[in-house]
């Protein structure tokens, strides 16, 4: 069994200070059972989270930052076949215009409904209409464009802007080709043009006259044509939501009933010599932890060792 468990940490002074006052006693017996992998460290403003990059690792895709395919792997699940063409999420969302600088807003918390977005689809669709592309409906918050254009297009992963400054997140990459350069200005077009379709649409109105957030732009994220996934790997996320609330309170109580109800069977399975892994993925990297054959001495000695997990934790 392979575990990989996004969100474990964060960089803010808040999130360090819950760890350090954090009990994760099968944690911390885990880190003394597994042997560790070096870590996979980058700085906290890659396009891709940590846990897309280890994913990504695992399944030994071909890609780089920002440029995985997810949107096809999602797709697939979805009953959605895109065959070889290069294909992206579409994901409905809110744009906050601040005094400063303009935030997204967490889609979920839009509870969009079906009906709202499929009626707020077929008014954008037509934008996106032309031989090279087609754009489909899978989900409220999941519509997939296919278009050549996005066989090498890097985008941020929408979990990397959720309450952030989006323009941190459309920054163009200076190590970009001038081809990638005119498809990022391409899709720059088509948010522009659909924050001036949805603008005033009946749906956004009766939105706003109940008090919901209405939908007001779109982020495109996991663009690239399928790749085969081949690794089992189990990813818990439950941390996700509370995270990146910032709700620290409630991502505590989430790590101690993950650290129960999880990693304690996890923990058993290792002590019993089963072949399991672990990945932990924080705000900047990630890293693996394999069990091992160990001796009678070892697995006495391990037993009384211990390892404070916010120490590794911090390093994410």
């Amino acid at each position: 069994m392979h575990l990989l468990i996004p969100h474990a940490s964060a960089l803010s002074d808040a999130s360090a200070h819950t760890l350090r006052e954090l009990s994760l006693p099968n944690l911390g017996q885990l880190l003394s059972v597994l042997q560790a992998s070096p870590p996979d460290i980058e700085y906290e403003y890659t396009l891709s989270p940590p846990h897309e990059r280890a994913l990504a690792h695992a399944h030994g895709w071909q890609g780089g930052d920002g440029r995985w395919p997810w949107a096809a792997l999602q797709a697939k699940a979805d009953g959605i076949d895109t065959g070889t063409q290069p294909c992206g999420l579409l994901t409905p969302v809110h744009w906050h215009v601040g005094r400063e600088h303009i935030t997204l807003a967490d889609p979920a918390a839009l509870a969009l409904s079906a009906d709202e977005s499929h009626a707020l689809f077929d008014a954008v669709q037509p934008l996106f209409d032309d031989d090279r592309c087609s754009l489909t409906w899978a989900a409220p918050l999941r519509w997939y464009l296919v278009h050549e254009h996005l066989a090498d297009l890097p985008c941020a992963a929408i979990d990397r802007v959720i309450g952030r400054n989006v323009d941190l997140w459309l920054r163009g990459d200076p190590q970009a080709s001038s081809e990638q350069l005119a498809h990022m200005r391409w899709v720059r077009r088509l948010q522009n043009e659909v924050q001036m379709l949805l603008h005033q649409h009946p749906v956004n109105d009766a939105r706003e006259a109940r008090g919901a957030l209405p939908v007001n732009s779109f982020w495109l994220s996991g663009c690239g044509p399928a790749q085969l996934a081949t690794a089992k790997v189990t990813v818990d996320d439950r941390l996700r939501a509370p995270l990146l609330a910032e709700d620290w309170a409630g991502w505590a109580d989430t790590w101690r009933a993950l650290d129960a109800d999880v990693l304690g069977p996890l923990l058993s399975r290792a002590e019993h010599g089963e072949p399991v892994s672990l990945t932990l993925c924080g705000e900047r990297g990630w890293q693996r932890l394999d069990a091992v054959p160990r001796s009678l001495w070892r697995r006495l000695g391990d037993r009384f060792k211990r390892v404070e997990p916010h120490m590794l934790l911090s390093t994410l």
